[in-house]
């Protein structure tokens, strides 16, 4: 059997997942539909948006589905009238038995993890807020319980100690993309032999770390933890959706000024005091704020933001 001879649908709606996408259709696979969540609409002026597996899937001429609801009858209806033999999900959202268990050789998800660790919306951001020195990417097969399900395969990728999430997330996209097509290529190699995929159990009697949806009070920086947790903090949410000053050490000069501030990039500070820098006092010493975003301004170094101060008392 070749790469046409199994019908795929896909579903996902980020970024994070039009490259795997697009990684099927330049690779020959028979993607004959797409499935992404309904137009939001986004910005002042409310206008609906389009979520980038949608915008991705238009420009190749792909069918798109974009049900409000997945146990809608009609949408239903609609999904197997493509008669699918796998369906494929990366970045999506939580998927009904009726769905999942529809086409014949099943459903299997990307996840950015290493299974069964991470499980849950953010995978990616928990990894580098707890200060891992690795994740990565993880295959299986959709079960009932959310990312339990056997894996089929995984690859590791290392983290160093001053990336932030935004350049794993890249990483981990690339990589999942052909973690994806190899996953294919094997579902494809075993129905032609007509025999069955080889998965492995998800190991649950370790000690798991969960990675739960990320919300505004979760991006607060927490000043009375260590500088060390505090620079994991910030990276894993820098770029987005960044952490953010609610509350610093009231002795603190710019304490009111910075209140509300987006932090993007700090570092461990060895002394209290530093020209041209904004040292912040933590558990075991101290943390540079080097790159910032005061609310309603544009995102600078600290530098650049107290030079700005100095000229305006002048």
């Amino acid at each position: 059997m070749d790469k046409q001879s199994i019908r795929i649908i896909y579903m996902g709606t980020p970024d994070f997942a039009v490259e795997s996408l697009r990684a099927l259709v330049e690779g020959g696979y028979n993607v004959v539909a797409v499935v992404t969540m309904p137009d939001k609409p986004a910005g002042r002026g409310h206008q609906l948006q389009y979520s980038a597996v949608k915008q991705y899937a238009l420009s190749v001429g792909l069918p798109l589905l974009q049900p409000e609801r997945l146990k809608d009858e009609m949408f239903l209806e609609e999904l197997r009238s493509y008669g699918a033999d796998l369906q494929i999900v990366v970045a999506f959202r939580m998927l009904p038995e009726v769905v999942w268990n529809m086409p014949r050789l099943g459903t299997f998800n990307l996840h950015a993890s290493l299974l069964p660790q991470y499980r849950g919306a953010a995978p990616i951001n928990w990894a580098v807020m707890n200060g891992d020195t690795e994740t990565g990417a993880t295959t299986f097969m959709l079960q009932h319980e959310i990312d339990t399900g056997n894996i089929i395969l995984q690859e590791r990728i290392a983290i160093a100690d001053d990336e932030n999430v935004g350049s794993v997330h890249d990483r981990l996209m690339t990589m999942g993309a052909s973690l994806v097509t190899r996953t294919v290529d094997a579902i494809i190699e075993c129905d032609a032999h007509g025999t069955p995929l080889p998965t492995i159990p998800q190991d649950n009697s370790i000690e798991l770390r969960p990675a739960p949806k990320i919300f505004k009070d979760t991006c607060a920086i927490d000043f009375s933890r260590t500088a060390e947790q505090i620079c994991n903090h910030v990276r894993g949410l820098s770029p987005y959706p960044a952490a953010w000053i609610s509350e610093m050490p009231t002795a603190h000069p710019l304490a009111e000024l910075l209140k509300g501030a987006k932090v993007y990039k700090v570092a461990i500070a060895q002394h209290a005091e530093q020209k041209g820098h904004i040292i912040v006092a933590c558990a075991d010493g101290y943390v540079d704020i080097l790159e910032l975003q005061l609310p309603g301004k544009k995102r600078m170094n600290a530098a650049a933001l107290l030079n700005g101060i100095r000229t305006s008392k002048h």
